[in-house]
């Protein structure tokens, strides 16, 4: 007697506000791993009459879309001599295992809208990657570059290249002496970088592969505050913040961390003001009804 109660229907929106905003967070994250960075395509088709080869893709594809909820890297191999296709994915090193699997899951279908029946593909998104090709198909280089996008803001400081380059430093350094695997993200003096190596690698040649990818990405972009690079092996991503790295989850990639904040940030206050509009109705409406008993 005397104490206030909190009216049930405060509770129950509550709830349904936490509900609303962990979905849309929850699909703004998950977006963020599936979008397409770039794709590879062979020029030349199968020649499969007999429908071998598909089989052996779709299998090869199958198998590759299992695994992906188990590890981040598989390799796999479907059909014998000739029509042998091998294949891998790998996720990146800080996805957890529901989130690679949704990303792995859907490649196939990208490879096969993006690039037909060819006998080789690769289709990169923000959090993995899958490719395969068939027996016999040209090998390319470990450090072949395969895709580079450089920033459109140059930097305007003197302080830049120093601070690039020595986040690029430790960077190499961590992944050549295997400290961190062969997936590293970090940040120094306000650059973020993010670097990794295909599952195969020995930490030795991931740094070597990665200390490429530094050379490359340093002449290509120059002053640009930000960039990615593709080799065939390996990748790297970096980000200058002149006000400091901000401070979000570091399961966000590099290039979109900036988007991501500010979606959130939208999400966020979109969230609450539908929460703070259904509380007012519902609130009314209680008003209404407690005059009509009386």
């Amino acid at each position: 007697m005397g104490l206030f109660r909190k009216p049930s229907f405060l509770l129950s929106n509550t709830v349904f506000f936490i509900t609303v905003y962990g979905f849309l967070v929850t699909v703004i994250s998950a977006a963020d791993y599936t979008t397409l960075v770039f794709k590879g395509c062979a020029d030349q088709k199968f020649q499969d009459p007999s429908g071998i080869y598909a089989q052996n893709l779709k299998n090869l594809s199958d198998s590759l879309v299992s695994q992906s909820s188990q590890k981040i890297y598989f390799t796999a191999t479907s059909g014998d001599g000739q029509n042998a296709i091998m294949g891998l994915y790998q996720c990146r090193g800080d996805l957890s295992n529901d989130l690679c699997h949704a990303c792995v899951t859907k490649v196939p279908d990208l490879i096969d809208k993006l690039c037909g029946k060819v006998v080789a593909a690769r289709v990169q998104l923000s959090g993995c990657y899958l490719k395969y090709e068939v027996a016999g198909f040209k090998q390319v280089s470990e450090t072949e570059l395969l895709y580079k996008v450089c920033g459109s803001t140059k930097a305007s400081g003197t302080e830049f290249e120093g601070r690039r380059d020595a986040a690029f430093e430790t960077m190499v350094d961590g992944l050549r002496n295997g400290s961190k695997g062969l997936f590293y993200t970090g940040e120094n003096q306000s650059v973020f970088v993010l670097g990794q190596c295909e599952g195969d690698l020995s930490s030795g040649d991931c740094g070597d592969c990665v200390n490429t990818a530094v050379q490359s990405v340093k002449s290509e972009c120059g002053d640009s505050i930000s960039g990615q690079l593709y080799l065939n092996k390996c990748y790297l991503s970096y980000s200058y913040y002149p006000n400091g790295v901000p401070s979000i989850s570091s399961t966000s990639d590099v290039g979109t961390r900036q988007h991501t904040q500010r979606t959130v940030a939208i999400a966020v206050g979109g969230v609450a003001a539908l929460g703070f509009g259904v509380v007012c109705l519902m609130f009314v409406r209680s008003i209404f009804k407690k005059r009509l008993d009386y």
